[in-house]
């Protein structure tokens, strides 16, 4: 028998394991392989293994313990995340299922077991990471633990975590749910330092893994996510929303055949979602396979009647036609109270394309308007903020600024900006250039965007006249970043390529310094038929200047301000080509655009609608056509409605700009 002494020795050192498990779990390894082999220090040991990341020996230890001790939550938990790190998922969630039975108000795994789900059954993630348990991301006295923390990172703060909540830094699936709470609390650079270290600390545990690739891609770094998601895509096979996510990546790079093959494999695995037959829809839209496209969109209605964005695909094939009975569909869902306010906003611009079609202009624009008013609900948008900063850029963008600033940037000649307003025709003009030996189109790319946030980010609320305060040599730096995250997505050795997002005019100034020997193009449309065009659109995001006619006026008005000051502080620097001119004259606008570029006429550049590049644009069928004339007038059917545009437009309603 032990003695006393002995037995309170005992005490102690497992009181220092537990002590030692949170902030140093090799330590409380160590110190439980000197212990008894009793049960609690057998469970204390394959705790410490697992947090120290080595699953498999946690695994030796907990796996007859969990059977020794059916009815305790933790050795089943514990043995759980074990198979988890070593990638066995299947058997995770039976471990899991089985912690949770055991204690039903085990938050932590009940996140870890949703989390599990999440590969491979969605609704049932949702269930078990939806539950209000003390410790949750339900739960509020946690979730502002947690932000006092993410604001004042520390041992105090870090303590008080795990103190009140149990929360353990080792733990890759504590890791997880922190980093849950950040992102659902747009703490975006906190979840990805806790999604990093969830990935470092158990590099097979693919929850971590697949949420760093979804921060990354929705922060629009999408190399990097795609990297991220490789060490799954064999381990995963039957995980749809791994598949998918990089389908999604690889459109974002300008891989779309691949992406096709990529959602076609995540279908085979999982038929009846309705969303990921939408997503291949628009990837077979975008290689143009236009009848697949449709049938892909058709097969999301048939699963989720309801789906009002997979009508609102449909009517955006723009050579397409809804059919006598599509019509009635819609009509019968809005008649429904059955809809949420998306699916009632992409169905009332559904209708309008079909009405539109018909020649029922009237009622076509109240399905528009009824359409953007859902939208400008649910996304309000300040026009006086956007006014405000248009009025900065102006007052910025002085000839002694620019003069000031001659000698820095990089001297790469390689991007060409097509840049305006969306619905001017560049699509056309990208299409047009890339039909050139020399040039590669890559669509609309977010880079400028995230590095102009960069600098805002530097800089609170004064971009751009933080960009007075950058050092000379960050504006090479800024364009060897921009020249960095555009390279993956080049596929050819062309020396140039295009980057045609239209908002890119809002920072042409941070474009003309970093890359002062890049060309850059601002494509114009007639006004009216510009914001027609816009209004229709039937936008779900990124335009919320387009909801309002009056709101579309100032916005188009604004642009062109910015564009005429860039006109007079650097002229000669933007090449302005006009929609209506290049369809009049195609011949003579291009050569002059490509003199302006620097490159020889080649009259493949003319036969622009026979390359068979992957276009992702709302013009993707266009441009796949012969330049038309008949979209040209297409506004003046709805003249009558459009007084608050006019207005809002002034002098510019019926001007109609041509090249300089």
């Amino acid at each position: 028998m032990a003695r006393p002494d002995d037995q309170r020795d005992v005490v102690a050192r497992i009181g220092q394991a537990k002590a030692l498990l949170a902030v140093d779990p090799r330590r409380a390894a160590a110190l439980a392989r000197t212990l008894p082999p009793t049960l609690e220090v057998r469970f204390l040991l394959g705790a410490a293994l697992r947090r120290s990341g080595d699953a498999a020996a946690a695994l030796e230890v907990l796996t007859p313990l969990a059977v020794a001790r059916p009815g305790a939550w933790g050795p089943h938990y514990e043995q759980g995340m074990a198979l988890a790190m070593l990638g066995r998922g299947t058997e995770a969630i039976a471990a899991l299922e089985r912690a949770t039975a055991a204690e039903p108000r085990a938050a932590l795994a009940w996140h870890a077991l949703g989390d599990l789900y999440g590969m491979t059954d969605p609704a049932r993630a949702l269930e078990a990471q939806a539950r209000l348990l003390p410790g949750s991301i339900g739960d509020a006295a946690f979730v502002q633990a947690v932000l006092a923390w993410i604001d004042t990172p520390g041992s105090a703060t870090a303590e008080a975590l795990r103190a009140r909540f149990g929360v353990d830094f080792n733990d890759p699936a504590a890791l997880r749910l922190l980093a849950d709470v950040a992102v659902r609390e747009r703490r975006d650079a906190a979840a990805k330092d806790l999604l990093t270290r969830a990935v470092a600390a158990a590099p097979r545990y693919a929850p971590a893994r697949f949420h760093r690739a979804v921060l990354l891609f929705r922060l629009e770094r999408f190399v990097e996510a795609s990297a991220v998601l490789e060490p799954l895509l064999t381990a995963y096979v039957v995980a749809p929303p791994v598949r998918a996510l990089h389908a999604s990546a690889l459109m974002s790079l300008g891989r779309e055949p691949a992406a096709v093959e990529e959602f076609a494999a995540a279908l085979a695995i999982t038929p009846a979602d309705a969303r990921l037959w939408h997503a291949y829809g628009h990837a077979l839209r975008s290689v143009g396979r236009q009848g697949d496209a449709v049938a892909a969109y058709r097969h999301a209605i048939a699963i989720e009647p309801q789906f009002g964005e997979a009508y609102w695909s449909l009517a955006n094939l723009k050579t397409w036609r809804f059919a006598a009975e599509d019509v009635a569909a819609i009509r019968g869902l809005l008649g429904a109270n059955t809809l949420g306010p998306d699916d009632r906003a992409h169905l009332h611009f559904a209708l309008g394309k079909a009405l539109e079609d018909a020649a029922d202009y009237e009622p076509a624009f109240q399905e528009y308007q009824a359409g953007n008013a859902a939208r400008r609900a649910a996304t309000p948008y300040d026009a006086a903020a956007h006014s405000a900063f248009v009025q900065r850029s102006i007052a910025t963008y002085s000839p002694a600024f620019f003069a000031e600033r001659a000698a820095v940037g990089c001297a790469a000649r390689d991007p060409i900006f097509v840049l305006g307003m969306p619905r001017s025709g560049s699509t056309l003009l990208e299409q047009i250039l890339a039909s050139h030996s020399q040039v590669e189109g890559l669509s609309e790319l977010p880079d400028i965007t995230a590095l102009a946030a960069q600098v805002r980010g530097q800089g609170g609320d004064t971009y751009p006249q933080s960009l007075a305060d950058l050092p000379p040599a960050a504006f090479a730096e800024l364009a060897n970043a921009y020249l960095e995250r555009t390279r993956p997505r080049r596929q050819t050795d062309a020396p140039h390529f295009v980057d045609k997002f239209p908002g890119n005019f809002l920072h042409i100034g941070l474009i003309h310094l970093i890359l002062p020997n890049a060309r850059i193009i601002d494509v114009r449309r007639h006004p009216l038929a510009c914001c027609v065009s816009l209004f229709k659109q039937g936008f779900a995001a990124g335009q919320g200047y387009s909801y309002d006619l009056a709101d579309l006026g100032r916005y188009y008005a604004d642009y062109v301000a910015l564009m005429a000051h860039v006109d007079v502080v650097l002229p000669g620097r933007v090449h302005r080509v006009s929609y209506e001119a290049l369809v009049d004259a195609p011949e003579r606008e291009l050569r002059a655009l490509l003199e302006h570029v620097g490159l020889a006429f080649e009259p493949g550049c003319l036969a622009f609608f026979e390359n068979e590049r992957a276009v992702r644009t709302p013009s993707s069928e266009q441009v796949r056509q012969p330049i038309y004339r008949d979209g040209l007038d297409q506004w003046r059917h709805f003249e009558p409605w459009l007084e608050p545009l006019k207005a809002a437009l002034g002098t510019l309603a019926n001007s109609l700009a041509i090249r300089q």
